[in-house]
């Protein structure tokens, strides 16, 4: 059974293909489509099939999914464009006969008003029109999202965000790859088929528990300094983000503070058979890796 990973260079894409490879997938069953094969030069010396292909080239993914039984789509990275590319990948899929599609959406991305919610539930509706049998991994946001930002947590002494007293269900980036690794390689997958996974951690966290979290864990007296969402994406360019994506990360808190990334399924410790990454063992991880300031 082919299996294939679209995204494959990416932090997430990459994780699902050396989860494949640890969970017993034989890496020549695994399929890793990357724009640029140099960029996974270690997946192929470990005997992964690499294919060149784009979400914006139809021809290049008709090459790259032929064989394929089943394919998980990775959402692209190119907020705006995603539709447009997500359909391309439907498209090549169902010519080339693939037998099966999860695909990396988002809480509740069927009802959700979040301004990143959009293009999920636009391309969970192609999914459905298309005929294709389909899982819907339904992905909170990732701890690395918060781990990353240490450093300007400990040199400002504060965390900023505009969620107020919201909870947010962030799990490691390998949580959610090792799902992804799970109902792609079902031996059957009629088990997956027309599932929608709500994935989450086991224990959900405001802004003001990340930043007690990280106190503890460094030692510093961290405050939570909560903004209204103009002042947060404000903020945001200040810092240097382009002014568009500062509006929808900060759009985010505002869907966290309304119990929008949220969700007490737990989806993703059954699916993958264990507890969660915790929010502590995620800080303990990342600062050992973090220079501090």
């Amino acid at each position: 059974m082919t299996l294939l990973v679209t995204g494959a260079s990416g932090h997430l894409g990459r994780l699902v293909v050396q989860s494949l490879l640890e969970r017993g997938t034989p890496a020549s069953d695994v399929v890793a489509v990357v724009r640029d094969p140099e960029s996974v030069a270690d997946l192929a010396t470990r005997g992964v099939v690499v294919r060149r292909a784009d979400y914006g080239d139809p021809a290049s993914l008709d090459a790259a999914f032929a064989g394929v039984d089943r394919l998980l789509l990775v959402s692209g990275s190119e907020v705006g464009q995603r539709i447009a590319q997500h359909a391309n990948v439907i498209e090549a899929a169902k010519r080339a006969g693939v037998g099966f599609v999860a695909y990396t959406s988002i809480t509740r991305a069927d009802t959700s008003d979040l301004l990143l919610a959009a293009e999920h539930r636009a391309t969970e509706e192609l999914l459905a029109e298309s005929g294709l049998p389909h899982a819907l991994l339904r992905n909170s946001w990732y701890l690395e999202n918060y781990t990353a930002q240490l450093p300007t947590y400990l040199e400002h002494g504060a965390v900023l965000g505009a969620a107020g007293d919201g909870r947010v269900s962030a799990a490691a980036r390998a949580d959610y790859a090792d799902a992804a690794a799970v109902v792609l390689a079902a031996d059957d997958g009629r088990g997956h088929d027309g599932a929608v996974y709500e994935l989450g951690g086991d224990d959900a966290f405001t802004l003001g528990e990340l930043a007690a979290a990280v106190g503890r864990a460094t030692g510093r007296e961290l405050a939570y300094r909560d903004l209204s969402v103009p002042d947060y994406t404000a903020a945001l360019v200040v810092a240097g983000l382009p002014e568009a994506y500062a509006g929808v990360l900060a759009d985010s808190d505002r869907g966290i503070a309304e119990g929008a990334l949220s969700t007490d399924s737990g989806d993703l410790a059954r699916l993958i058979g264990r507890p969660t990454t915790s929010l502590e063992d995620a800080l303990r991880a990342a600062l050992a890796l973090t220079p501090t300031p």
